[in-house]
């Protein structure tokens, strides 16, 4: 049976919130830098500059800090992309405008290191973690709709290419440029709603 966090869920005590936002920072620090095998809780716990027993009575075990990882991922990543707004104007301008919005909040430190733990954990991870994805396919198709009604496959099709960026990001050692693939995106895209009668 796996430990148990011992500090309330709803517990509010300042200095316990900081300590548990460091360690979530560390962890998603450490998958980042030295990849999700290496992020054993003891070794976040030492990055963070905290005991195993302070670990343990935030999150139990790494399987909380991972999930509570992917859950600030999820909520940061769904925030962003519910406050993208479309701009009117030229298709091309607006079609950018959603595409670097979506890179900036795909690709932020957090939601990076929570993409790379649902790859890591997919065949062992929680129904609910699923469920959240559906969430953010969701906004996705919202997107989609903003730049043209009737055609939510559009920012499907936006999210999955972002998606492959940032996989993409996951496997090499150093930071990638992406402008270029995001500007070859934003043509296509814009090619297609052009074409739309």
């Amino acid at each position: 049976m796996s430990p148990r966090p011992t500090r309330p869920a709803g517990g509010s005590q300042a200095r316990g919130d900081r300590t548990r936002a460091l360690i979530v920072e560390e962890m998603v620090r450490c998958v980042l830098e030295e990849g999700f095998a290496a992020a054993s809780a003891n070794r976040v716990a030492d990055r963070a500059g905290v005991t195993w027993g302070v670990v343990q009575y935030h999150f139990g075990n790494r399987t909380g800090i991972l999930a509570a990882v992917i859950e600030a991922g999820f909520a940061s990543l769904t925030a962003e992309m519910a406050s993208i707004t479309v701009s009117a104007g030229p298709s091309r301008e607006r079609v950018g405008e959603v595409i670097d919005a979506g890179w900036a909040a795909f690709s932020s430190p957090l939601s990076r290191a929570a993409f790379e733990i649902l790859v890591a954990t997919r065949t062992d991870r929680a129904a609910e973690l699923d469920d959240r994805l559906v969430d953010i396919a969701r906004h996705t198709r919202r997107l989609g709709s903003m730049l043209t009604p009737g055609h939510p496959a559009v920012g499907e099709v936006i999210w999955s290419a972002l998606r492959g960026m940032a996989l993409t990001q996951m496997v090499v050692r150093e930071q990638i440029d992406t402008a270029r693939e995001r500007a070859a995106l934003t043509e296509v895209v814009t090619a297609f709603l052009e074409a739309q009668p």
